[in-house]
């Protein structure tokens, strides 16, 4: 029997999985995302998740026969790293993945994915309709996607594709994105960045609302928590709805996909005030076609098993590799 490990590498968590050759789970490990002092501890802690779910699905690491990866990016994919992330502090300047853990597991055959594309590998390699159009698009402490296209994903030479959480939906740049540029997506309807921009509307327009907008600890959960109950969230989140279904309709333009999963966990927790704003102004926004949207089939393992998946069969996701 072949062995198989998958990582996702998240702002927030780390987790690895192992799979037989059915890709039947045998083990699996978590742990938080380090937040430094540098790009190592976060390696380190990669590496701690796979030993950790190697030992439970009772193999040794050089067992497996092939990784996949799903990270957060940008990615540097010539050095199996990633270059700067925009979601970890400013001391985290390069994280090495695919060199560290090769040799942890005795192979070559380990694949890194942004953690969209993995994503959509995920969403492809256990759909009924294995669709060669699909998107699958996280609304989470960041924003991206993962983009099949005539049953290719797109990663773009430097595996940087499907950053759309860096498209420019604001001209005027009213807010800041993580990454240091104005007007993006992620930089209002990201879970790290909801908070912000709720402060900044509240700064312009100072109403009375029951949001504890100036206590440090203000997260976009409170902003859901307060939905059809205070006024001042109501509209933060009408607000939300309007950059996001802008941001759907540049994706539908550009890639004309069939469906579009959505998942992260701004999605997953709010799946009705997130998706209906969405799927209701699409008619209004989009010239073409427009693709069914849903909440992903796989919840927050979306990531993780496409990154299964792709070790499965050779960095690609397709079935037909197995």
């Amino acid at each position: 029997m072949a062995y198989y490990v998958g990582v996702d590498l998240g702002a927030t968590n780390v987790r690895s999985v192992v799979g037989d050759d059915d890709g039947t789970i045998l083990g699996e490990a978590r742990d938080n995302t380090p937040r430094g002092p540098t790009g190592i501890a976060i390696t380190e802690a990669v590496l701690g998740v796979v030993r950790e779910a190697c030992a439970e699905a009772g193999i040794d690491p050089s067992d497996a026969v092939a990784a996949g990866i799903g990270a957060i990016g940008p990615l540097d994919l010539a050095e199996g790293a990633v270059e700067n992330p925009a979601n970890l502090p400013d001391t985290i300047d390069r994280i090495p993945l695919t060199g560290p853990l090769s040799v942890l597991l005795e192979t070559d055959e380990v694949y890194l994915h942004n953690d969209t594309n993995a994503g959509v590998i995920g969403e492809r390699f256990h759909s009924d309709r294995n669709p060669d159009d699909m998107v699958y698009l996280t609304i989470s402490s960041g924003i991206g996607a993962g983009v099949c296209v005539d049953g290719h994903v797109l990663a773009g030479w430097d595996g940087n594709a499907g950053e759309v959480g860096h498209l420019t939906l604001d001209p005027n740049g009213f807010m800041t994105c993580g990454c240091g540029h104005n007007g993006h997506w992620e930089g209002y309807c990201s879970g790290n960045n909801i908070p912000k921009y709720a402060r900044e509307l509240h700064e312009e327009d100072p109403v009375d609302t029951e949001l504890p907008v100036s206590d440090p600890d203000f997260s976009a959960v409170d902003v859901f928590e307060h939905a059809g109950e205070d006024e001042f969230a109501d509209h933060i989140i009408n607000q939300l709805g309007h950059w996001n279904a802008m941001g759907v309709a540049n994706i539908v333009h550009a890639y004309a996909p069939l469906i579009i999963y959505v998942g992260g966990a701004v999605a997953l927790n709010n799946p009705d005030l997130v998706l209906e704003p969405i799927r209701e102004q699409m008619s209004e926004m989009v010239m073409s076609n427009i693709p069914e949207i849903q909440l992903t089939t796989l919840g927050d393992e979306v990531v993780v098993e496409g990154a299964l998946a792709s070790a499965m069969t050779g960095g690609t996701g397709d079935r037909s590799r197995l």
